[in-house]
């Protein structure tokens, strides 16, 4: 397979296009084609020949209906390719108007003037930003810092594989026969038949039983601190409210560790991408929001363990310290920051339980998506992850039914995801629906849901070789003792929140405040929040402050 392509149409600004794009020859084949016709053409014998389309850039210069048809043929042709609309500057004002609601609506993943000379970083920037996200979601890694061997790509393969995709590590499956399989083996040949076997770049080889091993590889034990050492403050969670408090608390000098018992970005990191984020108005995944907030707090100075849950809190007594206990060592801490967020609740369906991992998921998957192509998938879920992941499956799919219990999105889902899934051709949403069974096919992998109607009962079984449920918010704090009050969904009280008999001198406690002084709760775990990205954030930055008073007490 030769490198992948980028195909700019355009009727009069050709040269100036390809001068721009000459600095990605090197690694992309860039065709430069002057109308509509040439384009699909050209993107149909790419694919023909096996190869790929990275992206699509579209002269605004077009005729508007034939603009158009451009770019509403390059989505039917590659579904999985960025497109990206050029302006001269001559009309750009004119264009950024007409074309808002396209952009809007994701027909087009962005705007942008034509370079008007060398060295215009700022369209760079744009381009590369695109060109990153579809290396990430679609193409296969170059270069593999993690190598998977495995006979067969079975359950656990795939949630390795997730997982990896989480945390912006490239991957790949080999078979054991393969160059690469053999090559991997013959570095720990003790464990030929327990398969996975797992090689990652940093040097170790060996069987990999599960994601937690996996992470513990990657990231190391909590008992690597030392024992001695009691911190400032442990973040209990890496998701928005998480690293957002690690990144402001070791910035102020704060001596911080984090405890993630999954991937770095918690639900948020399976978004594909998150486009009301303040700050990137081309949008960005979550996995690329989530490293980049880790790599802020790691220059800060932040730890981080990642695969060991907490499993308790033995809170602070006579002046002490607090202890949060997990399976691999306790960290002590003058405060502690929960921000564990929420899980996917099940969907308690016994026949579907038995295929999880084999066309059955909780949350996202994006590594899945990719194997879905010209299936069809159902997506269970009315909030913004479960819309973000029907955008991200009909890149691949032939098609997605996105089920709410709901009559429709407007009571749970961001605007602007609705008015995306409504222009995306491949997405049907159907309200008043849930998901009621299924069964697998001859090898055990999923092929058929059943539906029903909540309001007449009337049931439905469709074809469907993925099912993704992002069936809402279950708390994950059960590891806490319960003198931390919660709601009665089990979220954690704070603040005003918490019962008048619990406030010292009648005085209420401080916002995100629990009833246990020096320990705080910020994002979805916390009972009254907004489960939204942005908010989190915020939560995470702001209980800094109260850190900061409580340890000058």
């Amino acid at each position: 397979m030769g490198a992948p392509a980028i195909i700019i149409a355009s009727a009069h600004h050709a040269d100036a296009l390809a001068e721009g794009f000459a600095r990605y020859e090197r690694e992309y084949d860039v065709r430069v084609v002057g109308d509509e016709i040439a384009a699909k053409a050209t993107a149909k014998e790419l694919l023909g020949a096996g190869g790929q389309v990275a992206l699509f850039v579209i002269d605004t210069d077009h005729d508007r209906d034939r603009l158009y048809a451009l770019v509403g043929g390059t989505r039917q042709v590659v579904p999985t390719a960025r497109r990206l609309i050029v302006s001269h500057v001559s009309r750009f004002s004119e264009d950024n108007h007409t074309f808002r609601h396209a952009v809007a609506t994701g027909k087009v993943d962005a705007l942008l003037l034509i370079p008007q000379g060398p060295r215009d970083e700022e369209f760079h920037g744009a381009v590369g930003e695109l060109l990153n996200e579809w290396n990430a979601t679609v193409a296969a890694p170059v270069v593999e810092s993690v190598r998977i061997v495995a006979p067969e790509k079975d359950g656990l393969v795939r949630e390795l594989l997730d997982y990896l995709a989480r945390i912006g590590m490239p991957a790949g499956v080999h078979h054991p026969d393969s160059k690469v399989g053999r090559e991997v083996m013959a570095a720990c040949p003790e464990d030929e038949g327990r398969w996975p076997v797992v090689s990652s770049v940093v040097g170790w080889c060996g069987h990999c039983p599960s994601v937690r091993a996996l992470a513990n590889q990657l990231y190391g034990r909590p008992d690597d601190i030392e024992v001695d050492d009691v911190v400032d403050l442990v973040v209990v969670g890496a998701g928005p409210a998480g690293l957002a408090a690690c990144v402001y608390a070791s910035s102020e000098g704060l001596t911080t560790v984090c405890l993630e018992s999954e991937a770095i970005g918690g639900q948020a990191g399976t978004s594909s991408m998150i486009r009301n984020y303040l700050g990137f108005p081309r949008g960005i995944s979550g996995m690329r929001l989530a490293q980049r907030a880790r790599g802020q707090a790691l220059r800060f100075g932040t730890r981080f363990f990642t695969g060991w849950p907490a499993t308790g809190l033995t809170p602070a007594t006579d002046g002490g310290h607090h202890v949060v206990h997990t399976d691999g060592g306790d960290v002590r801490a003058r405060s502690v920051l929960i921000a564990t967020g929420v899980d996917y609740r099940r969907l308690g369906v016994a026949s579907l339980e038995e295929l999880v991992g084999r066309g059955v998921y909780y949350g996202a998957a994006m590594a899945a998506a990719r194997e879905l192509a010209d299936d069809h998938v159902v997506i269970v879920g009315g909030g913004n992850s479960a819309g973000q992941a029907a955008i991200h499956a009909a890149r691949f799919a032939r098609s997605v039914t996105l089920v709410v219990r709901r009559r429709d999105l407007t009571a749970t889902m961001s605007s602007y995801l609705i008015n995306e899934i409504e222009w995306n051709p491949r997405v049907t949403v159907r309200g008043s629906t849930r998901v009621v069974d299924g069964g697998p096919d001859d090898v055990g992998h999923l092929a058929w849901v059943d539906m029903e109607d909540v309001e007449t009962g009337a049931r439905e079984r469709v074809e469907a070789r993925g099912l993704f449920l992002l069936l809402g918010a279950a708390p994950e704090c059960g590891w806490l003792p319960e003198v931390v009050l919660r709601d009665e969904r089990g979220f954690l009280l704070t603040g005003r929140d918490i019962p008048r008999e619990r406030w010292v001198e009648d005085v209420p406690p401080e916002d995100l405040a629990t009833t246990v002084p020096g320990v705080f709760a910020g994002g979805d775990i916390r009972s009254g929040s907004m489960k939204r990205v942005a908010s989190a954030t915020g939560e995470g930055a702001s209980v800094v402050s109260s850190v900061h008073a409580w340890l000058g007490q």
